[in-house]
């Protein structure tokens, strides 16, 4: 096979360790109006005691913090402190089984589920930061010092094995909470969708039914509706508990199941709606919306899924299928599926941001990045950022990052107050040559003329995955203090 990522073993070769300091290196200019926190949450350490991780969602969760503030940018980066982390660093050595990796002495979380490493989201939330993994409870962190506080469990109304995705979704207006859950039984797959209030309280957990028992990472929210894109990727959970077999190995891809669309209440959290929409997989959605009738599903469509590509590490992506930005526009009176378009941008799209003040808005732009070399057998990496509007039939803004560099994290807006058509995206950038990391800088609309500023780190970090920005400045929270004003952007 070819080699289109040449030398990115140098991004999974090291344990990053923990810092905190005031970033020297910065070449270009941070407009004035980047003012607040940036967070990334990844998978940051793939071997312990000599043991080697084999899938991307297996290393441990560290948090990073970009502080923008007087003048100046401040690094912070810290391991979550989870279950898993805690007990291995006693232990020293692997203990618990992971979404791609299995051993004859691991254990599962009370025996039937996998113990989360916290490794793909963060959002500030009240007056604190919680670090998210795949299907267990987030854990609360403090958001200057990033230090671990604890899981959350949402006053009590959760517990450690509910089940709970890494995508909890925010409105900006209502400032409630959204998430949901998949319960993997095979008589009675079914999800759970929760709703939280301003202050965090439950005001509903429902439990709807599935066709089948699919593994969902990501949904949307509208006006009025919740949004669930339903691909037949069936987790069989006796091959997990019973076979001791990994979670990749557990999961099964059968498009003649076909997928759909799942239409939800967001006032009472019941099902309205399925829609049959062909037989792909998406991992992550764009944005939803409503006018004069018609709900409007943006997603990431894939040919099959993508998680097979997360393996060996650090070896990924050699089969990876391609992909494009695809517009569902449903008409609300008879709730049909009145027509499709799709951006012909085919190169293995992910990791999807929009402006935050756009959330479940009509819109018009949004940020991913992108495999060059889809199509051609070969290991490979994110290296282009593409930038994309739905008045086009092509993403025409892509930047090409230079031979040997490498994208990651979500690519994440920060709007310029000052006008509705400016502001920047900041994204993650690897130097495998000389094994380095950076922040990159963009002009949002106009990303292929390449980074305005970088910000260089003293020493490398690992390839993080979903990213936010926070205007608000981060508090310390005292037991006893009321709820804080913000509220993460989406």
């Amino acid at each position: 096979m070819e080699d289109y990522a040449p030398l990115i073993e140098h991004a999974f070769s090291f344990t990053p360790c923990e810092h905190s300091y005031v970033v020297e290196d910065i070449e270009g200019e941070v407009p004035e109006f980047v003012r607040g926190t940036y967070y990334l949450n990844g998978p940051a350490r793939f071997a312990r005691a000599g043991f080697d991780y084999r899938h991307w969602l297996d290393g441990d969760g560290m948090v990073c913090a970009l502080r923008f503030e007087n003048g100046g940018v401040r690094f912070t980066n810290r391991f979550v402190r989870s279950t898993k982390f805690v007990a291995e660093e006693e232990a020293g050595r692997p203990v618990f089984r992971t979404f791609g990796t299995a051993f004859k002495t691991d254990r599962l979380k009370r025996g039937i589920a996998l113990e989360s490493p916290v490794n793909v989201s963060v959002y500030p939330y009240q007056n604190s930061l919680l670090a998210f993994g795949e299907q267990g409870l987030p854990w609360e962190l403090d958001p200057a010092t990033l230090e671990t506080r604890g899981e959350y469990n949402f006053r009590g109304s959760l517990n450690d094995i509910s089940p709970f995705a890494a995508h909890p979704k925010f409105d900006p207006v209502t400032r409630e909470m959204f998430n949901f859950g998949i319960a993997y039984s095979t008589a009675s797959p079914h999800l759970n969708l929760y709703r939280f209030g301003e202050g965090g309280e439950l005001i509903y957990r429902k439990r709807l039914p599935l066709p089948y028992a699919c593994s969902i990472h990501d949904f949307s929210l509208s006006q009025t509706y919740v949004i669930f894109y339903l691909s037949p990727y069936i987790l069989n959970m006796e091959l997990l508990v019973r076979d001791g077999r990994t979670l990749i190995e557990a999961l099964n891809w059968e498009p003649e199941r076909r997928s759909r669309l799942l239409i939800v209440s967001r006032a009472t959290g019941e099902p309205v709606t399925t829609i049959p929409i062909g037989d792909r997989y998406c991992l992550h959605l764009i944005n939803c919306f409503e006018t004069e009738n018609r709900l409007t599903v943006d997603v990431l469509e894939l040919d099959h899924p993508i998680y097979d590509q997360y393996q060996v590490v650090p070896d990924l992506f050699a089969d990876v299928c391609e992909g494009r930005p695809v517009r569902f526009v449903i008409d609300l009176i008879g709730y049909e599926l009145e027509k499709t378009a799709a951006i012909d941008y085919l190169s293995a799209p992910d990791f999807p941001s929009i402006a935050p003040r756009q959330f479940t808005k009509p819109y018009r732009d949004f940020w991913m990045l992108g495999i060059s070399a889809t199509g051609r057998r070969g290991r490979k990496f994110f290296d282009q950022l593409a930038h994309a509007n739905w008045a086009c039939a092509k993403a025409c803004d892509v930047y090409q990052a230079p031979a040997t560099h490498y994208l990651g994290a979500e690519p994440v807006l920060i709007a310029d107050p000052r006008c509705e058509t400016a502001g920047v995206v900041i994204c993650q950038l690897f130097d495998a040559k000389r094994a380095s990391s950076s922040f990159a800088i963009f002009d949002a609309f106009n990303v292929a003329a390449g980074p305005i500023a970088t910000i260089r780190l003293n020493e490398p970090i690992h390839l993080g995955f979903h990213a936010v920005f926070n205007s608000k400045e981060p508090m310390h929270r005292e037991e006893g203090q009321g709820k804080a004003t913000a509220f993460p952007a989406q």
